[in-house]
C-alpha cells in the first residue's frame, strides 16, 4: 500500500521544497517509486527536479479543478528518477476556484487514489501557509513530515499547525498522523541550536527524527541546476544526510 506524506511548515525558509525534492530522490535510489506533488505556488519541488515551471502543459491545479487526471498531470522519465505532478504560480488561484467546489478539501485525495497504487510512497510539498491547498494535502495524506529549522521561532506557529492536522484528524482523515519531526539547517556547535534541540526533544519526544539535515552550500546549489543535491553532490554532507533520513523514513514507515 501506498504511504502518503505532506512535508508540511507555514513558516517559509526552513528547508520544506529542499526536504520533499531530495527525499524523493533518496527513495527513488533505494529502489522504491517515488511521487512527488508540488502544491507550493512557487513552484520549487518542479524547478528542483529539472521542470520548468513556465512551460507546464497541464499542473495539479488542473487535477484539482477537474480538468485533467492526475495520471495525465504526472511527468515521467525524469533524471532524477521519481514522478512529478508539477506545480507553479497558478496555484494562487486555487484557493478562489475551490472555495465554492463540491468536496473542496477532498479534491486531492480523490485524485491521488487513481495513482497512488503505482507508487511505494507519495511525497506532498505543501504551500508555507495553513490554506486550502494544505488542507487538500492534509486530507490525502497518511502521515506528515514537518521540517523545522532549530532557531528562536522554530516553535512559534508550530502549535497551529498540529491543532490543524488534529482537526483534519478528527473530521476527514482520521488516519493522519504526525510521521516525523525533521531538523534543518542544523549546526550543533551553536548553543541556540543545542537549546531548541532540548524543546523539540521534550515537546515531540519519538516523532523528532534523528537524522539531521546540517547547512551545506551544495543543498543550496543543487536547485539552480535542477537536480537534487545527491545527484548535484552526491559526496557531500547535505547528499549523505538525506540519504540516512531516507533509510530512516523507510523504517520508521515501513515502506
Amino acid at each position: 500500500m501506498s504511504q502518503i506524506i505532506a512535508l508540511t511548515n507555514q513558516k517559509g525558509g526552513v528547508g520544506k521544497s529542499t526536504s520533499a525534492v531530495n527525499l524523493a530522490a533518496s527513495l527513488a535510489a533505494l529502489d522504491r517509486r517515488v511521487l512527488l506533488v508540488d502544491l507550493d505556488p512557487q513552484g520549487h519541488a518542479s524547478m528542483g527536479s529539472g521542470i520548468d515551471k513556465y512551460a507546464l502543459d497541464k499542473s495539479v491545479l488542473d487535477v484539482l479543478l477537474g480538468d485533467t487526471t492526475a495520471n495525465d498531470a504526472i511527468i515521467r522519465g525524469l533524471p532524477v528518477h521519481y514522478d512529478v505532478l508539477p506545480g507553479n504560480g497558478d496555484l494562487t488561484a486555487a484557493e478562489v476556484e475551490l472555495l465554492d467546489s463540491d468536496q473542496r478539501q477532498s479534491r486531492l485525495s480523490l485524485a491521488l487514489q487513481t495513482v497512488a497504487d503505482d507508487y511505494d510512497v507519495v511525497l506532498i510539498d505543501c504551500p508555507p501557509s495553513l490554506n486550502m491547498l494544505t488542507v487538500n494535502a492534509l486530507t490525502a495524506a497518511h502521515g506528515v513530515l514537518i521540517p523545522l529549522q532549530c532557531e528562536f521561532y522554530a516553535l512559534e506557529g508550530l502549535s497551529a499547525l498540529l491543532d490543524t492536522v488534529e482537526q483534519i484528524k478528527q473530521s476527514v482523515n482520521p488516519e493522519l498522523a504526525v510521521s516525523g519531526i525533521l531538523r534543518t539547517m542544523y549546526d550543533k556547535r551553536t548553543s541556540l541550536t543545542r537549546e531548541v534541540d532540548k524543546q523539540l526533544r521534550d515537546f515531540f519526544g519519538d516523532a523528532l527524527l534523528k537524522t539531521t539535515i546540517p547547512r551545506n552550500v551544495k543543498v543550496a546549489e543543487a536547485p539552480s541546476h535542477g537536480l537534487p543535491v545527491t545527484q548535484y553532490a552526491r559526496f557531500s554532507r547535505g547528499s549523505q544526510a538525506y540519504r540516512v533520513l531516507a533509510k530512516e523514513m523507510i523504517r520508521r514507515l515501513s515502506l
